[in-house]
């Protein structure tokens, strides 16, 4: 198919609820014909175009307004991965979920996707395989992505959730948590911290094992600053990042006065591994001077007990604003349980951390 086509709505779910816009973007005629058949019977959702290639979904955009569009990788012309940035721009909003067999497990393709600011990936299964959980996780992902922004799902807090006030001790520690949408988040954040802060620097973000050993190399390079795994025992060290593995939450302890990791692999309340809230709880344990937590865009609501235990013991906790987040979900849970500092675009983020290494004046 050489052009984006308007497809009609599916009934909306309730009276008043408007239905999620989406847009498909595949060059597989099966495949368009498959996700379209999903979406319709799932309902609440409106396939507002579809298209063939890359090129038509950017050319489509500038006529079509939607909320979510899933896009393949590999498709004739450029290609999805070639014209992300573009799809971006043009969509004026909407979030993009990857389906592509090239949203493999450790897929260099599908972080690069993460990182140009798409919001989350699903691996397309195999000729003939579309069904099952397949239908159930991206019907999942798509109501997830494309009710971020509904106001309909809560009511709009009038005037904001009350603002913590953030200590005035050196930075001493940074720990930062993420999920969806938050390896493009990783990427502003850090292109506006300086280049030394003099401080170890902890990451969670929710991926799988076979992702991580990419992510480490390509969080290397958007931080300018070595990026590591964590393994039992490694110390933390200053302006060094390490990665909660894919298969154990990243936890410190002081040994002999120096922090260290530690891996523990228990049952969250968040249902995640690795987990952000094991990760502020053992800071909070720690009582570190200058300990700042930075929680960027993600789904549900890991990292709000965590965040309770670190600004009870005098750590601070800064949140993603939801108009940068691909899903507010995780900054907005800490954010609404009074324990944020600031609520803010990732590079506003950062410049607070650089304040309190002396570098930056704080926003107002």
């Amino acid at each position: 198919m050489n052009a984006a086509l308007a497809r009609k709505a599916a009934v909306p779910q309730g009276p008043q609820a408007r239905p999620i816009r989406l847009m498909i973007v595949d060059d597989s005629m099966v495949a368009r014909a498959v996700l379209s058949r999903m979406v319709e019977v799932g309902g609440g959702i409106e396939i507002a175009a579809v298209a063939g290639t890359a090129e038509d979904a950017v050319e489509a955009l500038a006529h079509v307004s939607v909320d979510v569009i899933l896009l393949d990788l590999e498709m004739p012309g450029a290609g999805g991965l070639a014209r992300l940035p573009e799809i971006l721009e043009r969509a004026r909003g909407a979030r993009v979920l990857i389906v592509s067999s090239l949203a493999g497990e450790g897929a260099a393709e599908t972080l690069q996707a993460l990182a140009l600011g798409a919001a989350d990936t699903l691996l397309k299964p195999g000729t003939g395989r579309f069904q099952g959980r397949f239908s159930e996780i991206l019907m999942g992902k798509i109501r997830a992505l494309g009710q971020a922004d509904d106001p309909a799902d809560d009511a709009p807090v009038a005037v904001g959730p009350p603002l913590c006030a953030m200590g005035t001790e050196p930075l001493g520690l940074l720990a930062i948590g993420a999920s969806t949408g938050g390896i493009h988040a990783l990427g502003r954040f850090f292109s506006g911290l300086p280049a030394a802060i003099h401080a170890p620097i902890l990451v969670t973000q929710h991926l799988p094992v076979p992702f991580m050993s990419v992510f480490a190399r390509q969080l290397t390079t958007a931080a300018g600053r070595p990026a590591r795994i964590a393994r039992e025992g490694m110390p933390l060290l200053a302006d060094e990042i390490t990665i909660a593995p894919g298969d154990a939450h990243l936890t410190v302890e002081e040994r002999r006065g120096e922090l260290v990791v530690r891996l523990t692999s228990g049952r969250q309340t968040s249902g995640c591994l690795p987990s952000v809230d094991p990760m502020l709880a053992s800071l909070a344990a720690c009582r570190r001077p200058g300990t700042v937590a930075v929680i960027l865009s993600g789904m549900g609501r890991d990292g709000v007990e965590g965040a309770a235990a670190l600004v009870a013991a005098g750590g601070s906790v800064l949140v993603q604003d939801e108009g940068s987040s691909a899903v507010w979900g995780m900054p907005r849970a800490v954010a609404e349980a009074g324990l944020a500092a600031a609520i803010l675009p990732p590079e506003r983020l950062a410049r607070r951390v650089a304040s309190r290494i002396g570098q930056f004046h704080a926003d107002k």
